[in-house]
């Protein structure tokens, strides 16, 4: 296997046409970049929102299939062509598939597999023969991996009885995020007119509109908090429940101070300046947004909900923590929230724990520590 200065590493996953997961290992390879490691990022599927992130050291390699599930073919090609000294993927068809292509391969490449979400609720949640098949295949293919890895305790715990492996066997590894780049981008104004000095303060929130985010919740909170003093109410994102959102707030007679405005390029400029930052999900994997608002000094409220933000905020040292589901309580705990003054610098510092150098180098150092693998000097 390769020293330090040459470990060849391939992070895989099914394209980069947007989400979580997508932004996190466009940063990933860019911090292990900068440990000097030489980074493909494999992809089934070209195009994606997030190409202009990727650092220019970091060569993406296109298998040029439609669906990651016919990528199969191509990657074995990768591995025997390139010999990559490990494998880094994510979601969950993609984690099967670089097992499989490891073995059909002949491949000496470690393969490292990471679960963002619960694999529990998953697995039960599949109710087509095609997804639950996938996630058979899954079950009986992660425990060949060379290790696995959960953006959270939670999801580790999780993953850990659904397959009923060791404890030791899954390594909790939080997502990174590129701390510098946030504070760069937070410095820039908002464009939003809600954001100007002198306007009332502005509760955010930011991801997909989906069930998960449970948006109903904070929407409903938000009403609650707009009848004790004048706020605003922004949450950045798209997705499948939009207009059940519009219709939400139409019906609540929310329209003039609640503002979906989609995707937004920059959502660091507003996470600086919101009057608090809300998370109301009712599951979560690791909600990065979470972390990055802190990193902004963002003040913050969020559901005490499985897993990620009760790790984050450790237990309401860094934020204030509410039942899911609860729209009184997150209303009270926002109203509190707008009250404070800000203390911006302790949640500037909890950031630092998921700096993109230190779980980077966390990746890293789990790499070199799997059998075979010359731990360098």
């Amino acid at each position: 296997m390769a020293d330090r200065q040459e470990l060849h590493l391939a992070l895989f996953l099914p394209s980069l046409r947007g989400g979580g997961v997508e932004r996190v290992f466009v940063q990933l390879a860019r911090g292990l970049a900068d440990l000097d490691s030489r980074v493909d990022l494999v992809t089934s599927t070209h195009g994606g929102r997030y190409l202009d992130e990727i650092d220019r050291r970091v060569r993406l390699i296109d298998l040029g299939f439609r669906h990651v599930s016919g990528a199969l073919p191509g990657l074995v090609r990768y591995l025997r062509q390139e010999k990559p000294d490990a494998v880094v993927s994510a979601m969950t068809h993609a984690n099967s598939l670089a097992i499989a292509a490891r073995f059909l391969a002949g491949s000496p490449a470690r393969v490292i597999v990471s679960e963002h979400h619960f694999f529990s609720r998953e697995k039960n949640r599949g109710f087509l023969n095609k997804e639950r098949l996938v996630m058979a295949l899954a079950g009986w293919l992660y425990p060949r991996a060379d290790a696995i890895t959960a953006v959270s305790q939670g999801v580790a715990d999780d993953l850990s009885q659904s397959l009923r492996l060791p404890g030791e066997r899954v390594h909790t590894i939080y997502n990174p995020i590129d701390i510098e780049r946030i504070r760069a981008l937070s410095e820039a104004p908002p464009e939003h007119p809600w954001f100007a000095p002198g306007e009332p303060p502005v509760i955010l929130s930011a991801g997909r509109f989906t069930w998960e985010k449970d948006y109903p919740t904070l929407i409903q909170a938000f009403r609650k908090v707009h009848a004790e003093r004048p706020a605003r109410l922004v949450i950045l994102g798209e997705g499948p429940d939009r207009l059940a959102l519009e219709a939400l707030i139409a019906s609540l007679g929310l329209t003039a101070v609640v503002a979906l405005p989609g995707f937004v390029a920059n959502p660091y400029s507003f996470m600086r300046r919101c009057g608090a930052f809300a998370l109301s999900s009712v599951t979560e994997g690791l909600p990065v947004a979470l972390v990055e608002a802190l990193a902004c000094g963002a003040r913050v409220v969020a559901t005490n909900c499985p897993s990620g933000p009760a790790e984050i905020l450790e237990n309401g040292t860094y934020g204030r923590l509410v039942p899911v589901g609860d729209s009184d309580g997150m209303a009270a705990a926002l109203l509190h929230a707008l009250a404070q003054p800000a203390d911006r610098q302790a949640g500037i510092q909890r950031a630092a724990d998921f700096s993109l150098e230190k779980i980077s180098r966390q990746y890293l150092d789990l790499i070199r520590s799997l059998p075979g693998m010359r731990a360098g000097e």
